[in-house]
């Protein structure tokens, strides 16, 4: 796979030097034995307070460095990529943050990660260092094992350990609040591919249609691996094996991780699945969904519980000052404001529905075509665009179809109308909105005089008029206006001769000069129709077939 970097011995100082120059002026600093000792720190602190420190191995940003700020980690330690820091470079992070008031030390449950660790845990304390640990095993993958891993969930636990040490509370307090939240949290991972190492050769060892169950952050092997399926099936799966570590009766809070490569679209997915399933009830506070926790590039998710009480709301929702924090949200239904409603449009649009056989048959055979097409469409939109125009014209002619029944099949200039307003409401993109311009235009044009093939090309001038596009910008007017020049003559068949020849045109135009193929080059232009002139030029061979 491939990825940004420029040598990989250099990938994680450089990361965190950019983290540095990219945050609040003055908010955090680094140690100056970097590159060896990779520590990030706030630069504010002045050490009248418990200091609270975590890391472990980079590649799971924003963890640790982005969470160092006021109100969570004084300090965090990086090691290399999936690698613990040195017990050095754990000491020389105590020697700079810790005071009279001591230090906590947060550490995931993996086993560099708590050697290193606990030794310099053991030096600091032989040093004079008031120091205690504590260790976070959120992970339920693997049922019955002694070790569970340290996830997503240890962030709940920096977030009240660097509550209670703002507040000025001593380190055994806030090992205790710290110890006790992380006995009382869970988590389960899922993702669709491993990660892949910036330098290293990857191989993923999961198929096409398989996704992998309770994976762990550094690419470890999940406890099993499942059939791609919808994501509330999946979701549904993991909540089946959260839900029996859950206190019965109890209120949680909810971590909808990020593990690095699912699009924020597909994560807002996830988490209304989340919401709706069968753990909704017990859910009061939602964190995310966010990259909080990652695992360099891997394509999946996990979900972290915690049990509430009041003081662990108060730590969960109490403002931060690092910006990788997502604040915490009470979980909460959908609000819902009534849309404005439209008075009857032109000539009875969005009025009385109306009968007319010949109308119904040619409209109901558009909108099938065109959705029988919506595969090819994509495949050429793949090639010129951005992939969706067949998406985005069988979506409006189901949108279409939908409503027929409802349509003023009697009256053309209402029915033209009316098209105007479905394909503005319900198809996307830039064709929706040009073709409600064409109907709408259309539509007021017919009303004046009932002559549609005058009413078309009126639509039509409207539609060039605000989009811009004319014959030989390659796009579904170089279809479209010959086949209406031609049909202005009464002649249906040459109509649909025109729009072919117009939509084969387009094969040979290596410069487009509007729409999404403007930004693509001559290369990939050539010899590919333009996917709008195929559409409009498949619309007309339908008319053609039932004139």
């Amino acid at each position: 796979m491939k990825h940004f970097f420029n040598r990989r011995e250099n990938i994680v100082t450089e990361a965190l030097d950019g983290l540095l120059l990219t945050s609040s002026s003055g908010r955090l600093a680094r140690l100056d034995s970097f590159p060896d000792i990779k520590v990030i720190l706030r630069a504010d602190w002045d050490k009248s307070k418990v200091a609270i420190i975590s890391g472990g191995g980079a590649g799971h940003e924003p963890s640790h460095a982005g969470f160092v700020g006021k109100g969570m980690l004084t300090a965090a330690v990086s090691g290399e990529i999936f690698a613990s820091p040195s017990v050095d470079a754990v000491l020389t992070a105590i020697r700079a943050v810790a005071g009279e008031k001591g230090a906590l030390l947060i550490v995931k449950n993996y086993t560099g990660d708590r050697l290193n660790f606990g030794l310099a845990a053991e030096k600091a304390r032989a040093e004079g260092f008031d120091v205690e640990m504590v260790i976070v095993a959120d992970d339920i993958a693997i049922p019955d094992i002694n070790q569970p891993r340290g996830v997503a969930g240890t962030l709940f636990v920096h977030k009240i350990a660097g509550y209670h040490a703002e507040r000025g509370e001593d380190l055994k307090t806030i090992a205790a609040h710290a110890a006790a939240a992380a006995g009382d949290i869970v988590s389960l991972g899922m993702s669709l591919s491993t990660c892949s190492v910036p330098g290293q050769a990857h191989e993923d060892r999961l198929g096409a249609d398989e996704g992998e169950l309770g994976l762990g952050i550094h690419g470890e092997p999940g406890v099993e691996r499942i059939t791609l399926q919808p994501v509330a099936d999946i979701v549904a799966t993991m909540v089946a094996r959260l839900s029996p570590a859950l206190r019965k009766g109890a209120n949680y809070a909810l971590l909808i991780n990020n593990l690095g490569a699912v699009p924020p679209l597909e994560m807002t997915v996830i988490a209304k699945a989340v919401l709706s399933s069968a753990l909704a009830d017990r859910i009061r506070l939602i964190i995310g969904p966010s990259p909080m926790m990652t695992a360099l590039n891997m394509n999946g998710f996990s979900l972290s519980l915690i049990r509430l009480d009041a003081v662990r709301e108060a730590a969960l929702t109490a403002v931060v000052e690092p910006h990788a924090w997502m604040a915490a949200v009470e979980r909460h239904e959908i609000r819902i404001i009534a849309a404005p409603r439209t008075s009857a449009g032109l000539n009875g649009a969005n009025g009385t529905a109306g009968e007319n056989d010949h109308n119904r048959r040619l409209i109901t055979a558009l909108c099938e075509h065109l959705i029988s097409q919506e595969s090819e469409l994509n495949r050429l939109d793949g090639r010129v665009g951005d992939g969706d125009t067949g998406s985005t014209v069988a979506s409006g002619a189901r949108s279409v179809l939908a409503r027929l029944d409802t349509l003023p099949l009697d009256r053309p200039a209402a029915t033209l109308a009316s098209l105007g307003d479905i394909l503005g409401t319900s198809m996307g993109g830039s064709s929706g909105v040009l073709l409600s311009i064409f109907f709408t235009a259309a539509a007021k044009a017919m009303a004046d005089k009932a002559d549609i093939s005058a009413a078309l090309l009126a639509g039509l001038d409207r539609m060039t008029f605000y989009g811009g596009a004319a014959v030989g910008d390659r796009t579904m007017v170089d279809a479209l206006s010959p086949a209406l020049q031609a049909l202005a003559s009464g002649d249906v068949a040459a109509a649909a001769r025109a729009a072919a020849a117009g939509a084969e045109s387009t094969k040979t135009m290596m410069k487009a000069r509007a729409g999404r193929a403007s930004y693509v080059g001559e290369r990939d232009l050539a010899g590919v129709a333009d996917p709008g002139a195929v559409a409009v030029a498949g619309a007309f061979g339908v008319v053609a077939s039932l004139a």
